[in-house]
């Protein structure tokens, strides 16, 4: 079982879309959309987010992502209709929808408990603003330019690194990055890369790893090595697509 997720949006194609989009990442964890009006108009429904909850629900909680404030005050309608048990274990977070739906699906496919999930979610919004700044592009560029003197494996006292080159075509997208955060996810151990958490999906993407771009991998727990090395493996593997 996993926490499950309902997309509520004004368009049945946007909901269902999502579920798609976020289903190639996250293929065990129970998406559902609800988008349109009761004949997929557009609009919310009540009954479909009604249904929506029923059917992502296997037990572990469900987290709901809208688009519009409307579709906050459906959502929020269904929930009054929840007895107070089945209440406790459903959050409508705020964050953006496909953005934050991508991460809490991945989230959810790595185990994480729905505060672990409504934590990804709303990362979102963190990493929105962080790429929104106008220095995003330098800092970006300077993150992933290969350190001066690194070699491709460092160790330092208590810690371990190792940088490792972007092969694939199309760089670090979606499906790579994910692939990369669930292994991350697998360890106990904190891991980085280019200083950023190697366990939050938009945080990796954040940084516009493309092909040709340097990864530091590194963790600064002496018992993370083991971590790292399957990290930069996967990513000097080309993730099976390069």
């Amino acid at each position: 079982m996993s926490v499950g997720l309902v997309f509520v949006s004004h368009s049945a194609l946007i909901a269902s879309g999502l579920v798609q989009l976020a289903g190639q990442m996250a293929p065990n964890v129970s998406l559902v959309p609800a988008g349109g009006t009761d004949d997929d108009g557009i609009g919310t429904s009540f009954d479909k987010v009604t249904r929506a909850l029923a059917q992502a629900d296997s037990g572990d909680g469900v987290v709901i992502l809208c688009d519009l404030g409307s579709a906050i005050l459906t959502a929020e309608t269904a929930l009054d209709f929840l007895d107070d048990a089945q209440r406790t274990s459903v959050r409508i977070i705020d964050a953006p929808l496909v953005e934050g739906g991508v991460a809490a699906a991945v989230a959810a496919q790595t185990g994480a408990d729905l505060d672990g999930v409504e934590a990804a979610a709303r990362s979102a919004v963190d990493v929105f603003v962080a790429s929104s700044s106008p220095t995003r592009n330098r800092d970006a560029d300077r993150e992933s330019a290969a350190p001066a003197g690194l070699t491709d494996e460092t160790a330092t006292e208590g810690g371990y690194s190792r940088s490792v080159t972007i092969i694939n075509r199309d760089g670090l997208h979606a499906r790579p990055a994910a692939d990369f955060v669930k292994l991350a996810s697998t360890f106990d151990t904190p891991v980085t890369v280019n200083g950023r958490d190697a366990k939050s999906l938009l945080a990796i993407m954040a940084l516009g790893l493309q092909k040709g771009k340097v990864a530091e991998i590194a963790t600064a727990d002496p018992r993370g090595r083991d971590a790292v090395d399957a990290l930069a493996d996967l990513v000097e593997s080309g993730f099976g697509e390069a």
